[in-house]
């Protein structure tokens, strides 16, 4: 038996040749199987012919762009997409997000970055499909990795010093990922009889440390009226 069909399949469609076969080459080497495709109508033929696990998808191609391909795809499908864009303006990353697609990543990018996230978006989705009994020690947003028994927090393999309370409001996020938390709760996470205007001090300094952008957070995001929540993507 083929060791390989066990791998998820990655389906990388770019319309730079050289960058497609440096991520078929980069992705292979950590464990995935790696199809390619130019241009939206050669991933199109890949997609009738093969299941895929997950796509890499550029937005700036001749023809039809990424956008309007996970459009379309989205009509059908929801095979996981992480989005590459060399826009940077806030309003086209939220336009890739409001496709459907489940992730975005500007350009240039670190490999190693893209590579935590196809396993943040591939985690998700056996996360819905599959009960975990075990309990997660490992939380990855963007390209950060939260260890919640050790309290550790990494960037890029690189670790980032948090206090005390940090630690502790991330382990509260961490511990129930997605779910919206109260100032109240997390000021019993917290302790020190700290109090709810503590907790929006503490949380905007957190967003400094985790945040590309701490204007435009997205990672631990504010939910008006209610609270926080840390999510993924």
């Amino acid at each position: 038996m083929d060791a390989s069909a066990d791998k998820p399949h990655i389906l990388v469609v770019d319309d730079d040749t050289r960058l497609r076969e440096l991520l078929k080459s980069f992705l292979s080497r950590n464990g995935f199987r790696v199809s390619t495709a130019g241009h939206a109508a050669e991933a199109r033929q890949r997609l009738a012919a093969l299941d895929f696990d997950l796509i890499v998808l550029d937005v700036m191609m001749p023809g039809e762009t990424g956008l309007d391909f996970a459009t379309q795809l989205r009509q059908t499908d929801s095979v996981p997409i992480l989005m590459l864009t060399a826009m940077g303006e806030t309003k086209d990353r939220i336009a890739g997000l409001e496709t459907g697609v489940d992730d975005y990543l500007g350009k240039p990018f670190e490999p190693r970055e893209l590579l935590l996230r196809i396993q943040s978006v591939l985690r998700r989705g056996r996360a819905g499909t599959t009960p975990s009994t075990e309990p997660q020690r490992l939380v990855v947003f963007g390209p950060m990795q939260f260890d919640i028994a050790l309290g550790e927090l990494t960037q890029k393999g690189r670790r980032v010093a948090l206090t005390d309370a940090e630690v502790a409001l991330l382990r509260a996020f961490a511990g129930r990922m997605g779910e919206v938390l109260s100032r109240e709760t997390l000021c019993k996470s917290v302790g020190s009889a700290i109090n709810e205007r503590a907790i929006d001090v503490q949380v905007t300094r957190l967003r400094r440390k985790i945040e590309p952008d701490p204007s435009f957070p997205r990672y631990l995001r504010t939910v008006r009226g209610q609270g926080y929540r840390l999510v993924d993507a």
